[in-house]
């Protein structure tokens, strides 16, 4: 094998396309190794959902054909924990041998030390090594206050964002193909294994087809969102029943598609309100991930806003689980509950409602909540998902004031009008009027769904009593 070969690590990257740590490694020899470590002990810690591990697995799979294509081998590993990387990268290094070390930076708490890890095991050796940031449009504390301290607001925060996304970024081409390195070359590791071999989940075929893998099915979905559903996205987001939002979420969350390239694709349409308001979510985006990185407390379940510490939640464990199974007897919580244990995801206006519901009309930890939405979502991400529940529970940056919350049944009538959300989730309650479907009577309510578990009066008014002192 030759001398000066460029290792690329693949993390939550799984692209070959607009992928600094990948492109500058080819840029800098022909010579490339490819290697994916699988940490399971590490996943369960971090409460990843079974469907984004499978996610994962399938888009390993595509781009490990999307390397060979460009004649690297993309190499897999599994470990027990992130504490036994760095040797392993070290033997990497030393044995294959490596002259430089790539990756694209992640931002939370325990993946930064991971990498500080390895970057100073590099060092030991005398390797080089190049950080690469490919998870935010602009760079870390590049968004600051007139003095100089990070935005805890999301308007003034997108209004700087904006004038200096005035230039559009640059993405990075695919790269030319490599020169191929032959197996027999290279020698076997403790740890290496094949894809199959990692322990995944299984996941039902249902859910699969539902989120196809691969880049290009990111892109397809990326192209036909921008022609014709975005015109519409500002009157259609919020509306469940329809498909009205990209559903881009899980590609973004694990590394398929770039939030450059969302946002490059935006800037070859002409500027509408819907346009703009699809841009602001990927702020939002922006936002939380900025927020993450210089408030690292986000990172180990504690509130940003650190007074909120003091609200007494209530431990219910039967409402928890009802809440859990989408059987509270309000039926936009349900529904909304049950897509999420059926697709793997929610559509993010019912994330508001039923993450508001459990944190104010059951004032139950925010923290219970975000665990849950983390152990079932194909896009669990841990900024947005963390950012969204302490917006809801206002706790977080830029959160809704403690004493504006929605009333479900309120929302659903706004916003699910026929109830034909309600009915796709819970057919039980189908044969109901328009009107009563949003809460059924005693009189009218099926025998197989439940009464509900909460007075929508009482529980606002617990949750005012129980912030106002904070």
């Amino acid at each position: 094998m030759p001398t000066h070969n460029e290792l690329v690590w693949f993390r939550n990257d799984f692209r070959t396309i607009d992928n600094p740590a990948l492109y500058h490694a080819c840029q800098s020899s022909q010579s490339v190794i490819a290697i994916y470590i699988a940490t399971p002990q590490q996943w369960h810690q971090h409460d990843d959902a079974a469907v984004k591990l499978d996610f994962w697995r399938r888009n390993l799979s595509k781009l490990e054909e999307d390397l060979a294509e460009l004649n690297i081998e993309l190499r897999f590993f599994q470990l027990d924990n992130y504490q036994q990387i760095p040797d392993l990268i070290a033997s990497l290094c030393q044995q294959w041998p490596v002259n430089q070390v790539h990756f694209n930076a992640e931002l939370a708490v325990n993946e930064s030390q991971r990498d500080a890890n390895v970057i100073e095991r590099c060092q030991d050796i005398g390797v080089a090594y190049q950080e690469h940031h490919d998870q935010l449009l602009l760079p870390p504390a590049s968004i600051r206050t007139k003095t100089g301290t990070p935005y805890k607001v999301f308007t003034p925060f997108s209004a700087q964002a904006r004038q200096r996304l005035d230039s559009p970024p640059n993405l990075y081409p695919a790269p030319e193909p490599c020169e191929k390195i032959t197996a027999g070359t290279t020698k076997r590791l403790k740890g290496q294994c094949q894809l199959a071999d990692i322990s995944w989940p299984t996941v039902s075929k249902k859910i699969q087809q539902f989120w196809p893998a691969g880049q290009q099915q990111a892109l397809i979905r990326l192209t036909e969102f921008c022609q014709q559903p975005i015109q519409h996205y500002k009157s259609d987001r919020d509306t469940p029943a329809l498909a009205g939002t990209s559903r881009l979420s899980p590609y973004l969350a694990s590394g398929i598609l770039s939030v450059a390239q969302c946002w490059q694709a935006t800037l070859h349409y002409e500027m509408s309100d819907s346009l703009h308001v699809w841009q602001n979510e990927l702020l939002w985006r922006e936002f939380y991930k900025h927020t993450l990185i210089d408030f690292p407390q986000v990172s180990k379940h504690k509130p940003l806003k650190l007074q909120t510490e003091q609200i007494e939640w209530r431990h219910d464990e039967e409402q928890l689980v009802a809440w859990q199974d989408g059987k509270t007897g309000i039926p936009i919580v349900d529904a909304a509950m049950r897509q999420l244990l059926t697709r793997g995801w929610m559509h993010n206006r019912l994330r508001m409602i039923v993450a508001m519901f459990l944190t104010k009309h059951l004032l139950i930890d925010w923290r219970l909540g975000e665990r849950w939405f983390m152990q079932h979502l194909i896009d669990g991400d841990l900024s947005a998902n963390n950012g969204g529940w302490q917006w809801c529970a206002s706790t977080g940056s830029d959160s809704v004031p403690y004493f504006r919350i929605f009333n479900p049944v309120t929302q659903s009538q706004r916003f699910d009008t026929k109830g034909a959300f309600i009915c796709h989730y819970l057919p039980e309650l189908a044969h109901l009027s328009d009107k009563d479907i949003h809460l059924p009577s005693a009189k009218n309510r099926p025998e197989n769904y439940p009464s509900p578990i909460v007075d929508l009066k009482r529980g606002r008014l617990r949750a005012l009593s129980a912030f106002k002192g904070v």
